[in-house]
């Protein structure tokens, strides 16, 4: 009964974060307020171009342009698993793990400088990552390992049916952008744009799994059946089991150790009663059987009862966590703009961008962030197409389509092979002018990610979705513009039917139990913002 492989499972699924934005498996699109109120933007010619349609920027007035947006992204998430031996605690076979995770302040800022035919354009913001998240509660992926404990103890003539185990992780991850780069009007219908993006990676990770307790019932080390540190159980087993092999040294030293329990019974030299003891410590159900052993093989089944005990009291100690990760790269961006009446059409394509993070670990008992170690977390590349028309004066209409290519993203344990091409989101929106002071919009959002089953996992889980934003601008001054918005997106429940779901310790060949994961989610974000210009 080895549970060390077994727990290890429990604390990696707590070292993940989940994203919170609309875009890719690591990148944000929206990464403004003019995003949230209207989504579909991809064709835009107003300041917030800088990152949507950089070179449609040429068709901004002379002069100074800039923008500052905030937007605050609250999620729910709900994973419904149906695991056999979580009823084993006398509860239900199917339960329900909820988290949260909110990002109050993603901060974007868009600036242009427009002189003639040139445009000089930078944009701050953070343009990935999974924002901040806090789990207090299980989840599957740790409760399941938990509910082996009976099965597990259970082998060694140990029954228990209830536990109890702290676990908590705080975890952060932003991927935080600056961008800038040129703008060109070769003429009134076409621009091109050239530029780069500075991506800084910034991921944190704090957390613990403490007091693991559970009830043994054992005649001597927990006669009552009570609650107990399973730590000290296993140390209290481990010392037990090595003092009854100590106790058979005499028998060794003889010369006896090659005689069976029962010739040491027959000669007196061994009780009924404490081959009883000895029969029932290694859970021998065959009384029979146990007679046949020799007393030296006794021994030897002690020895290795104490080492798997003292094995498992390291496996469920306390393990804490405070590691962090950062590292950087750069993403080549190109741009096209074409303009012709009242149709306008942007392109963009940003370049894969290599990316390592490094591991800068304080402490850590769980050995998956060794101080040092570099991680792939590559950015995928990107390409966006969009397309805008001005049916009537007051009333503009767009759709937008997004591709990222990642399939060809190296990111950790090579889940990008898990990936069937990439991620395809599909836009639209529209803007209705009420008066030159007011306007309002609405769009929507359809995502498609082309991953596998092997992909997700309970804290790293992505699935389809759709999203509605709407919102409206103020025009408060001649040249001050605030966009308010709000996006919220729904998404389709994923099921995950694993055969193996939790591997059963000390099986050769290595046996598995089924089990099942349905994953949901729930996101929405609130965003506020102000143009201006000069």
């Amino acid at each position: 009964m080895n549970m060390k492989k077994t727990l290890a499972i429990a604390v990696l699924a707590l070292c993940s974060t989940s994203h919170v934005f609309a875009g890719g498996i690591l990148t944000n699109t929206n990464q403004s307020a003019h995003f949230i109120r209207m989504v579909a933007r991809d064709a835009s010619v107003q300041i917030d171009a800088a990152y949507t349609n950089p070179a449609g920027l040429v068709k901004l007035n002379d002069g100074f342009h800039f923008s500052f947006s905030n937007q605050s992204a609250f999620q729910t998430r709900t994973i419904t698993s149906t695991f056999a031996p979580f009823a084993g605690f006398g509860g239900d076979a199917t339960k329900s793990f909820k988290g949260t995770a909110s990002a109050p302040i993603i901060p974007s800022i868009q600036a242009a400088y427009k002189k003639g035919k040139w445009v000089l354009s930078g944009n701050i913001a953070v343009t990935g990552g999974g924002g901040k998240a806090t789990f207090n509660d299980g989840l599957p992926s740790f409760e399941s390992t938990i509910s082996m404990l009976p099965g597990l103890l259970a082998a060694s003539g140990i029954t228990t049916n209830n536990y109890s185990v702290d676990a908590y992780m705080r975890g952060s991850s932003f991927i935080y952008g600056a961008q800038i780069g040129g703008s060109y009007a070769i003429n009134n219908m076409f621009s091109v744009y050239g530029g780069f993006r500075l991506n800084i990676v910034n991921n944190r990770y704090e957390g613990h799994l403490r007091n693991i307790s559970f009830n043994p019932q054992h005649p001597m080390l927990n006669p009552t059946g009570g609650m107990m540190s399973a730590q000290t159980f296993f140390n209290d087993a481990a010392s037990l089991a090595k003092g009854t092999a100590a106790n058979l040294n005499p028998f060794i030293e003889s010369g006896a150790g090659a005689y069976t329990v029962g010739q040491l019974i027959t000669a007196g030299k061994l009780s009924q009663a404490m081959a009883d003891q000895l029969r029932a410590g290694l859970n021998i159900g065959n009384a029979e059987q146990f007679n046949q052993m020799q007393i030296q093989q006794v021994q030897a089944g002690y020895v290795i009862a104490g080492q798997a005990y003292e094995n498992n009291a390291k496996a469920v100690a306390d393990k804490n966590l405070d590691s962090s990760q950062s590292g950087w790269g750069i993403s080549p961006i190109l741009g096209f703009n074409f303009s012709y009446n009242n149709l306008n059409v942007g392109m963009k394509y940003e370049f894969r961008t290599a990316l390592n993070v490094e591991n800068k670990t304080k402490v850590d008992d769980t050995g998956l962030f060794k101080d040092g170690v570099n991680t792939p977390h590559d950015i995928p590349a990107l390409f966006t197409v969009g397309a805008s028309y001005q049916i009537t004066p007051k009333l503009l209409a767009s759709v937008g389509y997004h591709h990222f290519f990642d399939s060809d993203a190296k990111m950790a344990d090579d889940k990008q092979k898990h990936i069937n091409g990439g991620t395809n989101e599909y836009l639209f929106g529209a803007e209705y002018k009420i008066d030159d002071m007011f306007l309002v919009s609405a769009g929507g959002q359809i995502t498609r990610y082309g991953v596998k089953d092997e992909y997700q996992r309970d804290l790293s889980f992505s699935i389809n979705s759709y999203s509605i934003g709407l919102g409206g601008a103020v025009n408060v001054a001649k040249n001050v513009l605030i966009n308010v918005g709000y996006f919220w997106t729904t998404y389709s429940d994923w099921t995950k039917d694993n055969p193996k779901y939790v591997a059963i310790p000390n099986t050769n060949p290595q046996a598995y139990l089924a089990g099942k994961d349905v994953f949901s989610r729930t996101n929405k974000v609130f965003a506020a913002g102000v143009d201006f210009s000069f």
